[in-house]
């Protein structure tokens, strides 16, 4: 049983459609990865399946509380240390793992020192160690290595490929490589709406979402 399956979606950005007719599942162990150029619409993507906005056709389908979301920013509370951030995210989400998620991206090191303190590329790590503390199957991550040096990215390979093996999913935005030869690549440029395609309907929004 697929863990997101995602049918004939269209999605809208500022009020034009951007993407339209995606679809694809993802099941336990499987990644995708969305390739296209800059402003195609693959942010917006991920966002509606995050739950951020509702998508203006289509449908997705999966179970509550399923997803976990990397977006651009790092969600960190720049006063607090690493491990309290991580503390507060998994009280948040319901799970646990601190000291594992610390441990995983090379940051049990730092976890005494506030995220305001940190350099650009152990932010985006401490923020990736999120998705860790979530007890959420499905990560969906945008452009996840942003500021991440080559040994760093290969450590996040290595986590995401641990997640797979435990029967999580991924969803990815990204440009680069990141060594995960079982995954999917699925390319939204034939899905790029028609030009000045205007938001005339909204069908199939999953209540889960609400």
């Amino acid at each position: 049983m697929s863990l997101l399956a995602v049918h004939d979606l269209a999605v809208a950005r500022g009020g034009l459609r951007v993407l339209e007719g995606v679809g694809f599942a993802l099941d336990p162990g499987q990644a995708l990865i969305l390739r296209g150029p800059n402003g195609l619409g693959k942010t917006t993507l991920l966002r509606t399946i995050a739950g951020l906005q509702s998508p203006v056709a289509g449908r997705i389908e999966m179970t509550d509380d399923v997803v976990a979301y990397a977006a651009h920013a790092d969600g960190l509370k720049p006063a607090l240390t690493a491990s309290e951030n991580l503390t507060f995210w998994a009280q948040v989400f319901g799970g646990g793992g601190v000291d594992a998620a610390l441990a995983a991206m090379d940051l049990t090191a730092l976890a005494a020192r506030p995220a305001g303190a940190l350099s650009a590329g152990q932010k985006r790590r401490l923020g990736l160690a999120r998705l860790l503390v979530t007890g959420r199957p499905v990560w969906v991550m945008d452009e996840p290595t942003v500021s991440l040096d080559a040994a760093s990215v290969a450590r996040f390979a290595g986590v995401v490929a641990d997640h797979l093996g435990q029967g999580g999913a991924v969803l990815i935005a990204t440009h680069i490589d990141l060594g995960l030869p079982q995954a999917r690549v699925l390319d939204l440029t034939p899905f790029r709406a028609a030009p000045g395609g205007t938001v005339t309907r909204n069908s199939g929004f999953n209540e889960a979402f609400a």
